[in-house]
């Protein structure tokens, strides 16, 4: 599944990648999203079959 050219395509690296970024500098995933021009549900299933789950409440994927 194509996520975007800009980001990683290691789940590994990309879901380290994402949670720095909301850590740093977005207080939500939607947010993320919007800068980077993916779609949320995309980034969600991608890294859902790698076993991470987002978690709104702590604004990391776990």
């Amino acid at each position: 599944m194509e996520i975007s050219t800009v980001l990683p395509k290691d789940p590994v690296i990309l879901v380290s990648f994402i949670n720095t970024q909301l850590r740093d500098n977005y207080a939500t995933l939607d947010e993320f999203c919007k800068v980077f021009q993916v779609e949320k549900d995309e980034i969600v299933e991608t890294l859902k079959d790698f076993s991470y789950e987002y978690k709104p409440e702590y604004n990391r994927f776990i």
